[in-house]
């Protein structure tokens, strides 16, 4: 039988959503392990899965890779204590500054992606200088009829092109970025439901290869100095 994501572990997320408090979680400290162990038994088929076409990711473990379900609260207007998702980087959370493959488990609003979330200003600016360089190359990349097909480019961009690029360049939107993701929704809770759900995200990761290993390309040199 293939590893699917359990009815159970969608359920505990959605009642975790109404009932968002240390009590009711301790309560149901159950639910909540069962449902851990379901997301990283998913978790580590997919890694195993995309080392096919990955091979670094083959000595990544899945408990490197999951995010804690515990929220940072304390600069957070929301004191909610608990995340409504589950995520993991599959690049291991170590990793956090170069460009990973990530999944995310959350009821109705699943996705799935790729790319450096909030860079630091140094692996920004070296992005950027990649797509001034390369633009060409990143624009075959994005511009493909599949990736746009599947993909959407989730950035939030800054209001005036960066000091030091030329405001006239032609991918000054791009330029714009302050952060680079391409990102993959999910349908329906019956998607991820599937017992074929492993076997699509690895599909979708192995379309985002290109784009991640431009992203790579591009900071490989910070990782040197």
């Amino acid at each position: 039988m293939p590893i699917t994501i359990h009815k159970q572990t969608i359920q505990f997320l959605k009642e975790l959503k109404k009932h968002n408090d240390r009590d009711w979680f301790h309560a149901n400290k159950e639910k909540y392990d069962a449902a851990k162990e379901n997301f990283h038994e998913f978790v580590q088929v997919l890694i195993k899965k995309i080392a096919q076409f990955e091979p670094a990711l083959a000595e990544i473990n899945a408990k490197d890779c999951i995010f804690r379900i515990n929220r940072d609260i304390r600069f957070a207007k929301d004191k909610s204590p608990y995340k409504i998702n589950f995520g993991a980087l599959l690049s291991g959370k170590a990793n956090l500054h170069k460009s990973a493959y990530y999944l995310h488990l959350e009821p109705n609003q699943s996705f799935i992606s790729a790319g450096i979330y909030m860079p630091d200003a140094k692996t920004l600016k070296a992005i950027r200088q990649e797509i001034v360089y390369n633009g060409e190359a990143f624009l075959k990349i994005i511009e493909n009829k599949n990736f746009k097909k599947y993909f959407i480019l989730d950035n939030e961009k800054l209001v005036n092109v960066p000091q030091g690029f030329d405001k006239n360049h032609p991918l000054a939107e791009l330029l714009k970025c302050k952060q680079m993701i391409a990102l993959h929704s999910i349908e329906s809770d019956e998607e991820v439901l599937s017992e074929k759900y492993s076997d699509y995200c690895t599909t979708v990761f192995k379309m985002l290869q290109p784009f991640n290993k431009f992203l790579n390309e591009a900071i490989s040199d910070i990782e040197k100095e």
